[in-house]
């Protein structure tokens, strides 16, 4: 094989003689499963503390999915212009330079996605205690990784195969439980119809910041451009599964939060952390609280699942460009990057015992705003500087949804910077760290630039 051949199958998204298996469907799937954490089950009892009002709070909820559909439709351009794998470290190294594109890289490879996964298993262990009476919970959050990277080893179409299962029992779940809340539940005195009261709940602060916490329960809506390589027809099925999985999305958040409100007195839910937990008791009595926990402890599963497949592929891909990361581009006999899927499982597990991973979280949280905040920005300089690039996809509303995506973004960069300076300049800190990995491992050879040919 060539030194030409190698860079033309890499522009790609995969290497020569691999087979693209994931489905539209699939990767839809990965979407859904990857936003549907345990954030839509807590949120709203801190939103109607400072925003006790039906309408404004399901106002929240739509606003936050059509800024993520705002992103959606930016990172669709790109998806379909690179259709390589990896995300953000593929996008920036296109748009910008591969430094940048590293940064990128060597946060979601190292913590961005094993934190979220400690994060959900510990909550499937929390959750499992209150199903399962004296099970422990890091037990039961250590078993449940084992198990769910065992299948991300065992190749893309078993892969394939768990998640989309997965992910159609915690859709169809919690769709049983809305139609459960909405047919048997005790309606409740919370309106959905706007009154004059709610244009001052919607121009408040407290909107504001509440949105900022939203935008956390939508992230996620990104997760198909982590496998691009693996997918079949990217430039058409990328744009599809990432509109349709956040479409899904938006609609179960709005309709979770309406049956939580139509359920259960906002003076219960006001401060409360276990929303769902509450709803639920509401809805179906003494057992309520334990069917609300199975229905988040299977929820989870599709969640670390999808988090479990993508995150790896962000190191697999490095591994392609860098040699002193080699190790982790190879695969196994059916097709699993089995040294990355191993790495973020040591990751992921080294977090959950020293309970670091909460920690972790904070410190990224500014990192991962400030790439995807260049990502969106890649789009329009894209535009500016290299109008004629070959787009089979372009972004629906530009420049206006990019826009809307960078000011939600950029306001959220800025609350962290005013409400966590400390946690903001760690994540600084780790992104410089990868600029010093890069300038030792980095290979001499020319990088791939925006305008290289990728069809």
């Amino acid at each position: 094989m060539t030194v030409s051949e190698t860079g033309g199958a890499a522009l790609r998204g995969r290497l020569p003689g691999e087979r693209a298996t994931v489905s539209v469907i699939v990767a839809a799937a990965i979407v859904v499963a990857d936003m549907i954490g345990v954030g839509v089950f807590t949120s709203l009892g801190f939103q109607v503390k400072d925003l006790p009002s039906g309408f404004a709070i399901l106002l929240l909820w739509t606003v936050g999915g059509v800024v993520a559909l705002c992103g959606v439709f930016s990172y669709s351009e790109l998806g379909a212009m690179f259709p390589r794998s990896s995300g953000e470290y593929n996008f920036l190294t296109r748009a910008y330079h591969p430094a940048f594109g590293f940064l990128a890289g060597w946060v979601s490879a190292t913590v961005g996605f094993a934190a979220p996964v400690a994060l959900a298993a510990m909550a499937f262990g929390e959750y499992g205690r209150s199903v399962v009476p004296g099970a422990p919970p890091l037990a039961l959050a250590m078993g449940v990784i084992w198990v769910v990277s065992i299948v991300q080893l065992c190749g893309v179409r078993h892969s394939s195969t768990f998640q989309l299962t997965a992910t159609i029992v915690k859709v169809a779940l919690i769709v049983a439980f809305l139609i459960a809340g909405f047919v048997i539940g005790v309606p409740q005195q919370a309106t959905f119809a706007p009154s004059a009261a709610d244009f001052a709940h919607i121009t408040s602060a407290p909107f504001a910041i509440g949105l900022v916490f939203v935008m956390y329960s939508f992230s996620g809506w990104n997760a198909a451009t982590y496998i691009i390589g693996e997918m079949r027809l990217p430039q058409q099925n990328l744009p599809r599964a990432l509109l349709a999985g956040t479409l899904i999305v938006l609609l179960l958040y709005v309709a979770l939060n309406a049956v939580f409100l139509y359920t259960t007195p906002i003076d219960k839910l006001s401060g409360q952390l276990d929303v769902a937990r509450i709803a639920g008791s509401q809805i179906f009595g003494e057992i309520g609280g334990r069917i609300a926990g199975a229905m988040i402890c299977i929820g989870l599963i599709s969640s670390i699942s999808a988090m479990m497949w993508i995150g790896p592929r962000v190191m697999m891909t490095m591994g392609e460009d860098i040699p002193a990361l080699r190790l982790f581009a190879r695969k196994s006999a059916n097709g699993a990057p089995a040294y990355a899927i191993l790495f973020q499982l040591a990751v992921a597990g080294l977090l959950l015992f020293t309970r670091s991973f909460e920690a972790v979280l904070d410190f990224i949280q500014f990192g991962l705003l400030f790439c995807s905040f260049f990502t969106v920005l890649g789009v329009i300089k894209l535009r500016i500087m290299q109008p004629d690039l070959h787009r089979p996809y372009r972004t629906w509303g530009y420049p206006i949804t990019p826009a809307i995506f960078l000011l939600v973004t950029g306001f959220m960069m800025y609350y962290l910077l005013v409400d966590r300076p400390l946690q903001s300049l760690f994540g600084v800190l780790i992104l410089i760290s990868g600029l010093l990995i890069y300038a030792v491992f980095r290979k001499p050879s020319a990088p791939p630039t925006a305008s290289a040919d990728c069809n």
